[in-house]
């Protein structure tokens, strides 16, 4: 299965993120070297060893969901919008970090494709982005986070989205 087909990077839409009102937002702590782009809607988790975010470690999965920064509203959206470690001070990403409770809900186009209501879907390390993608759970399977599809929706800017609430 591939990525939901998207225009531009992905988006993540805020629909009932707990972390707004808990404070549960990191930052001030790098990605891996070997991530070279970051996207709204990928998931990382802390590797303590090495003071570094990736899909390695002994941390939680974490939504990245870094503030949007346009600078030519008239052409550019929420699509437009990654961050790029050529393009940091220093070459390095330091992304903001979202912890995702039970209950927390949200819409993203950075997930996997042909998903239906009610299929459940947890972060899993793509091997292209080296990043946590929501991809369906694999059978027998039992991750510490799991989200099920609410609904096959549509992203604010009128692409294709899903909509996940975190079960587990």
């Amino acid at each position: 299965m591939a990525i939901l087909e998207k225009k531009g990077y992905g988006q993540v839409e805020p629909n009932h993120l707990s972390a707004q009102r808990t404070g549960q937002i990191y930052a001030q702590t790098p990605v891996a070297a070997d991530i070279k782009v970051l996207e709204n809607g990928a998931f990382l988790k802390l590797d303590s060893a090495t003071n570094t975010l990736g899909t390695t470690g002994n941390g939680e999965w974490m939504l990245v969901y870094n503030e949007v920064k346009l600078y030519d509203n008239a052409k550019q959206g929420y699509k437009d919008f990654v961050v790029r470690a050529d393009e940091t001070v220093g070459g390095k990403i330091y992304p903001r970090m979202f912890k995702i409770n039970v209950g927390d809900i949200f819409t993203t186009n950075l997930i996997e494709a042909d998903l239906t209501v009610g299929d459940q879907v947890t972060p899993t390390p793509d091997t292209d982005s080296k990043v946590g993608i929501l991809k369906p759970v694999a059978s027998g399977a039992d991750p510490d986070m799991v989200f099920e599809v609410l609904k096959i929706t549509t992203m604010p800017d009128g692409q294709p989205g899903v909509k996940v609430v975190r079960i587990k």
